[in-house]
C-alpha cells in the first residue's frame, strides 16, 4: 500500500510495479552498464595503443629527419626547424630542456601527431604526421561498439522477457485459481505442469501453484465435510422434532403448552434454515427463472411476511428471477430489518434493483466488511435475538438468483440492503 502511494505520488502508472516491468528495468539497466563499461574500456585500450603506434612512427620520422638535418640535406615536407605552428610545451622541451618528445596537437584543423628533437643554435626541429585516418578508424570502431551493444541489449532485452513473461504469467494464472478460490469455486486449481511432474526441476512459481492446490484441496474436503455433518445433523432432527411437535399438540391447553410449542417451532426452522444452508453451500439448488414485473412481485413478498413496511415503486421493471427465492430473500431482508432495526422499513424499487432500508442504528461494521456470518447476530450473537441465519441465507438464495447483494448504512441512520436483479433482455431488432 506504501508502494503504491509513493509510485501515485511520484505520477508512476501502476504497471510500473509489475514484476515483468520491473525485470525489463533492470535487464535494461545492466545491458546499459556493462555496454557502457565494455565501450570506454575498448575505446580506451584501442585509443592508447593507436596513439602509441603513432609516437612511435613520429619518432622513427624524427630520426630520419635529424640525419637528414646533420648531413646538410634538404628537410621532407613534414619536418622543419623551428616550424611557427609548433606546440608551445614541445618547443620549451627541446630548446630549453634539450630533450626530445611528441604530442598529439591540432593542425589547421585536424588531428596531428608532433614529434621534436633539439639541434644546434637552440633551435627545434620538428616532424608532424597526419593523425586523422587514425581518428576516424576511432571513431568508426565507437560506432560499431554502439551499434553492436544496443543489438546485444536489445536481444538479450527480448529474451529475457520471453523467460520472465512464462514465469509471470504461471504467477497471474496462480493468481486467478486464488482469486476463484476465494469468491468459493474449491474446485478450481492452478494445476501447473511443473508441479503435477515430480521429475521436473521445481521452481518457485511450481512451489507456489502446488501449495495453493493442496490447500484448495483441504479446504474442499474440510468444507464438504462440515456441510455433510450438518445436512445429517439436520436431517436427522427433523424425525423427532416432527414426533415432539405432534407429542405438544396433545398437552392440555395453557401457558406452559404454548411455551413447549414456541420453542419446538424455533427448533423446526432453525432445522429447515440450516438444511437450506447446507443445499446452498453444496450449490445444488437450481433457480426456476421466469419474466415478472417487479413492482407487484415485491409487494406481494411484503404481504406474505405479515409484517409492516412500505413498498415505493419509483420505475417499475421487467426482471428475470425465481418468485418464490425472491420472496424468501425479500422475507428474511424486512425480518431481519425488523428484528434489529426500527421503524418505518422501507423497501424502493428503481428499475431491477431493490433497497430495504430502516431506521436503527445501521449494520455492524464486522458485517459490512466481511458479510453475514452464520449464527452471529447484529446485536453481538445473543441467541434471544436470533441466530444470524437470516443475512447468510439472503446473500445465498441472490447467488442462486444470479443477482447480487450488498449492505450498507445510509447517512442518516439505518441499515440498508441493496438487491441488484437481471433485467428482462430485450431482443435486437
Amino acid at each position: 500500500m506504501r508502494t503504491t502511494r509513493r509510485r501515485a505520488a511520484l505520477g508512476l502508472p501502476s504497471w510500473t510495479a509489475t514484476l515483468y516491468w520491473k525485470f525489463a528495468l533492470f535487464i535494461t539497466v545492466m545491458c546499459c552498464t556493462l555496454a557502457a563499461l565494455l565501450g570506454i574500456l575498448v575505446h580506451v585500450l584501442v585509443g592508447q595503443q593507436t596513439e602509441r603506434q603513432a609516437r612511435g612512427a613520429a619518432l622513427d620520422e624524427l630520426d630520419g629527419a635529424v640525419a637528414t638535418y646533420v648531413a646538410g640535406e634538404p628537410l621532407g615536407r613534414n619536418a622543419a626547424v623551428d616550424p611557427p605552428d609548433l606546440p608551445h610545451p614541445l618547443r620549451e622541451m627541446a630548446v630549453h630542456h634539450k630533450e626530445r618528445g611528441t604530442q598529439l596537437a591540432d593542425h589547421q584543423g585536424r588531428p596531428t601527431m608532433w614529434a621534436v628533437a633539439p639541434v644546434d643554435g637552440g633551435r627545434a626541429l620538428a616532424v608532424r604526421l597526419d593523425y586523422g585516418d587514425r581518428a576516424a578508424a576511432i571513431r568508426g570502431l565507437d560506432r560499431a561498439i554502439i551499434g553492436s551493444s544496443a543489438a546485444a541489449i536489445g536481444v538479450t532485452l527480448l529474451v529475457g522477457l520471453f523467460g520472465v513473461s512464462r514465469i509471470t504469467r504461471r504467477l497471474h494464472r496462480t493468481a486467478r485459481v486464488a482469486r476463484r478460490i476465494s469468491t468459493g469455486d474449491l474446485d478450481a486449481r492452478v494445476g501447473d505442469p511443473r508441479a503435477l511432474r515430480p521429475d521436473l526441476a521445481q521452481d518457485e512459481a511450481a512451489a507456489v501453484a502446488a501449495a495453493l492446490d493442496a490447500m484448495a484441496g483441504t479446504l474442499q474436503n474440510k468444507l464438504h465435510s462440515e456441510q455433510r455433518f450438518t445436512a445429517d445433523v439436520s436431517h436427522e432432527l427433523r424425525t423427532p422434532l416432527t414426533g415432539l411437535h405432534a407429542a405438544a399438540e396433545l398437552l392440555p391447553p395453557g401457558r406452559p403448552t404454548e411455551m413447549v410449542q414456541e420453542r419446538i417451532q424455533t427448533m423446526r426452522r432453525l432445522t429447515e434454515d440450516l438444511l437450506e444452508i447446507s443445499r446452498l453451500d453444496a450449490q445444488v439448488e437450481r433457480a426456476d427463472l421466469d419474466i415478472h414485473q417487479l413492482g407487484p412481485l415485491v409487494e406481494r413478498a411484503v404481504r406474505a411476511t405479515r409484517l409492516a413496511a412500505d413498498v415505493d415503486v419509483v420505475r417499475d421493471a421487467r426482471v428475470e428471477t425465481d418468485q418464490r427465492r425472491l420472496e424468501r430473500v425479500l422475507g428474511n431482508l424486512i425480518a431481519n430489518a425488523h428484528k434489529h432495526g426500527r421503524p418505518p422499513v422501507v423497501l424502493t424499487v428503481d428499475g431491477p434493483v431493490i433497497t430495504v432500508r430502516d431506521h436503527g442504528d445501521g449494520y455492524p461494521e464486522d458485517l459490512l466488511d466481511h458479510g453475514p456470518q452464520r449464527f452471529k447476530t447484529q446485536s453481538g450473537g445473543s441467541r434471544k435475538s436470533g441466530h444470524g441465519l437470516g443475512l447468510t441465507i439472503a446473500v445465498g438464495q441472490a447467488r442462486v438468483l444470479g443477482a447480487t447483494l450488498c449492505f450498507s448504512n445510509a447517512p442518516g441512520g439505518g441499515a440498508v440492503a441493496t438487491l441488484h436483479l437481471t433485467a428482462e433482455r430485450q431482443p435486437q431488432e
